[in-house]
């Protein structure tokens, strides 16, 4: 019946159902757009709020400068017009809005353009991986996409460095932290070494990321917030991630000497899941008590295993860590 109907359709009434569904499509992207842009705080992006700000989220014009695209072009979009968009824009504003996966597929597929790069990353933790980091316990083990983002921790993770639930999600950076947190400072024994490896490591992942509006904002806040970042990054080192002992000075239990793991979490070198296992006999016994601080700390029953970083729509966003 279906057959039928379209093949005695008229050619007027196909070339109108056409237009109407490209219309709804354009409507849809439209939505989706101005949906994406205020959920995005200037912060995250590196750009200052102001007084002034009454829109939710990013301007327009903020997303235009963002993804290098012109503010008449991106409100267009923004309004449904009829205009072609090539994957080069789409790409653009995708990094600019932060968007993970699914949100990505989902902007090419309304724009109907195919996506010259559909495996870029997703940032969502999953059930399974958080029932992980609480079964890995008690050695320590988080999430961390490329930024050095915490995705997800399990507790005794959450005390090893400082106590992470009271850390601002948007400041749950490992890197961060490293530059600017005074306690979690203080747990790095051989800190100067560390915060060096740290910043080449993140220098050689984002290579791969160089144009990326998430990345330029978490170094330009390095930047502003710690003359001793400045200082390291200028020097343009590289290295790329590995495994190895570290060490650690936690404030309660004493000093921890781990072995660092590195296990991807899909096809690619994104998201890892990061574990920590004792060295050495005295190691482990600290970390069972760390743990039954951990314990201790969250009042017993009831409370989530597993704390998950929120903050980052895409910090969630993308990501290839170094190990901390």
């Amino acid at each position: 019946m279906v057959q039928e109907a379209t093949a005695g359709a008229t050619p007027g009434a196909t070339a109108q159902s056409r237009s109407a569904g490209a219309e709804i499509r354009r409507g849809e992207l439209a939505a989706f757009l101005r949906s994406r842009r205020e959920r995005i705080t200037p912060e995250q992006v590196g750009l200052p709020r102001g007084r002034r700000r009454r829109t939710p989220g990013l301007r327009r014009e903020e997303v235009a400068q963002l993804s290098t695209v012109g503010v008449t072009w991106y409100t267009w979009l923004e309004q449904g017009r009829d205009i072609h968009v090539s994957a080069q824009v789409l790409d653009a504003i995708a990094r600019a809005l932060i968007l993970d996966r699914s949100e990505r597929a989902h902007l090419f597929a309304l724009a109907g353009t195919v996506d010259p790069s559909p495996a870029s990353e997703c940032t969502g933790v999953p059930q399974s991986l958080r029932r992980m980091l609480e079964q890995l316990e008690p050695f320590p083990a988080c999430v961390q996409n490329s930024r050095f983002d915490l995705l997800a921790y399990n507790r005794t993770y959450r005390l090893m460095m400082c106590d992470l639930d009271e850390v601002p999600p948007e400041d749950r950076n490992c890197l961060w932290l490293a530059f600017t947190h005074d306690e979690w400072r203080s747990s790095l024994v051989d800190r100067d070494e560390t915060i060096r490896l740290m910043a080449a490591k993140f220098r050689a992942v984002m290579a791969e990321h160089v144009a990326e509006p998430a990345w330029k904002a978490m170094v330009k806040r390095l930047e502003d917030a710690s003359a001793e970042f400045r200082e390291i990054w200028a020097r343009h080192e590289v290295v790329r991630p590995g495994d190895k002992i570290k060490v650690y000075r936690q404030s309660q239990v004493g000093i921890l000497r781990l072995a660092s793991t590195s296990l991807w979490t899909g096809p690619r070198q994104g998201p890892k899941l990061l574990t920590y296992t004792p060295a050495d006999a005295e190691t482990h016994e600290r970390l069972e008590r760390l743990h039954a601080l951990a314990l201790a700390a969250e009042g017993g029953a009831g409370a989530d295993p597993v704390s998950t970083a929120e903050s980052d729509p895409a910090s969630t966003a993308e990501a290839a860590p170094a190990a901390v």
